[in-house]
């Protein structure tokens, strides 16, 4: 059997495949965002398995190679190198960005037309942002500061850990921060999981740690009714 074939023609058409392709993306990542978001399962070309929610893993690993999908994800690389948070957003808000153009675009507004109703709408939004600060940080090593301000971003993903999470992050932060804080690389501050523990349980911890696995068991007995039980850990 012969694969089926589609074509598109004109200008238009391309761009409503453009605009499909992206909104596509938008919908994967959509149902993610949030402390409450779910994780995606993703298999990649050497069949890693990734349970995620985080944006950035999944458009890394989901190997894009349409085009127009292609900007998107460079624009959340971005975000994420800049940021370092809020990868989602800019996938999501792109996408809606662009289905709202789709509309226009069916009405008969041209493609240029769109673009400089959005550069207006930007430039306006910036105007807006900077009276909806509600916040800023003076002294990035002043702690109680720091705490303040990563509990917006610690409370974005593990939603009711933030007032037991922003002090140890602000520590470790403090720790590592250069004399210089916008020369901070955030790959100064690691994160390590220990099995059989919880998040109640973390803590900041000066140097490195490596995670490994036990090097010895233990053996205990223990008499239970009338005959004897060996436990192992």
């Amino acid at each position: 059997m012969g694969a089926a074939v589609q074509t598109y023609q004109g200008l238009d058409e391309a761009v409503y495949r453009n605009i499909n392709a992206c909104r596509s993306l938008s919908q994967v990542t959509r149902t993610s965002l949030g402390p409450n978001g779910k994780n995606k399962m993703i298999i990649n070309h050497l069949d890693k398995l990734f349970v995620t929610s985080d944006a950035n893993t999944m458009i890394k690993e989901m190997e894009i190679v349409h085009p127009a999908a292609k900007m998107l994800v460079m624009a959340a690389e971005q975000q994420e190198k800049e940021v370092g948070d809020a990868s989602n957003f800019v996938v999501v808000f792109a996408g809606e960005l662009l289905h709202r153009a789709e509309g226009l675009l069916r009405m008969g507004l041209h493609p240029s037309d769109v673009i400089e109703g959005y550069s207006q709408a930007s430039k306006k939004a910036l105007e807006e942002l900077e009276k909806l600060s509600v916040y800023e940080v003076k002294d990035p090593k002043n702690r109680d500061e720091l705490i303040r301000a990563v509990k917006t971003s610690i409370g974005s993903k593990q939603f009711g850990f933030e007032d037991l999470l922003a002090p140890i992050v602000a520590d470790a932060c403090l720790t590592a921060m250069p004399k210089n804080p916008k020369n901070f690389n955030v790959d100064n501050v690691r994160v390590v999981k220990i099995m059989g523990a919880s998040t109640y349980d973390s803590k900041m911890v000066r140097g490195m740690v490596f995670g490994r696995e036990p090097d010895s068991t233990r053996r205990r007995r223990r008499q239970r009714g009338g005959g004897a039980e060996v436990c192992t850990r």
